[in-house]
């Protein structure tokens, strides 16, 4: 059974075992070996790009709580290159997503300055080489999703598809910001048994990887703190797929 103390070892390490690592802002930048402080003060500047998203037109349950901006990338591990791929839909089958499967979904792209800079490509990067000893692979197709859920309407829903894996080898939920909010656990389950745990993420640059073949996921919903005004809340997540064969497609 997995625990907070077993995902918590060495990232490749956790994930060969249990499928899943958590990790805290400073193990994660050093298990990517990312060069502090440099890379975190560019990288926050880049979560300032987190104020501009636009609103998630395809939210199926009428809600008004998601803004979101997508981008995809090619990364060849062979040749050590990232290449940004012109912009295209989010697609996912219904076996993986019964809410917004099915369908495409095209989202306002990244920012050109975020999806470039050093910091975010170079974070694409260590995850897909961190992601390529747990499973050798020649290339990654990485879809990257740049989410804010707010509390504005009383309620916001990280994963309002409910418990789910995402059709993909892995998966990186970042946190980038967090306030003026109560509720928004995270909970991950062992697809093929009975094993789960739960946790709450809350400081920025905590990530959870998860192997998505052998793992389930998802987030409760987001309620205004208590004494907050209900616009104050947010949630602010980058949250990236790896998969080696393709870009999902109808």
């Amino acid at each position: 059974m997995f625990n907070i103390a077993t995902v918590q070892k060495p990232a490749d390490q956790s994930l060969r075992q249990d499928g899943l690592s958590l990790l805290m802002p400073a193990e994660f930048t050093s298990s990517l070996q990312l060069p502090v402080p440099n890379w975190t003060q560019q990288w926050q500047a880049l979560a300032e790009s987190w104020n501009r998203l636009p609103p998630d037109a395809h939210l199926k349950d009428g809600g008004r709580y998601r803004r979101r901006r997508h981008a995809c990338f090619i990364q060849d591990l062979t040749a050590n290159t990232l290449t940004q791929t012109p912009h295209r839909a989010h697609w996912q089958p219904t076996s993986y997503n019964a809410l917004h499967g099915g369908f495409e979904r095209w989202f306002e792209p990244v920012e050109p300055a975020v999806a470039q800079a050093p910091a975010w490509t170079e974070l694409l990067s260590q995850l897909g080489q961190l992601f390529a000893q747990v499973k050798p692979v020649p290339r990654w197709y990485i879809e990257a999703h740049q989410f804010r859920i707010d509390t504005a309407e009383g309620v916001g829903r990280p994963t309002p598809e409910g418990a789910h894996r995402d059709g993909v080898d892995f998966v990186v939920v970042l946190l980038v910001a967090r306030r003026g909010v109560k509720g928004g656990e995270t909970r991950v389950f062992d697809a093929h048994g009975p094993n789960g745990m739960r946790f709450l993420m809350q400081e920025p640059l905590t990530a959870l990887l998860l192997d998505d073949e052998r793992v389930i996921h998802e987030t409760t919903p987001l309620f205004p703190a208590d004494d907050e005004a209900p616009d104050a809340g947010l949630r602010d997540t980058l949250v990236l797929t790896f998969r080696a064969d393709g870009f999902q497609a109808p």
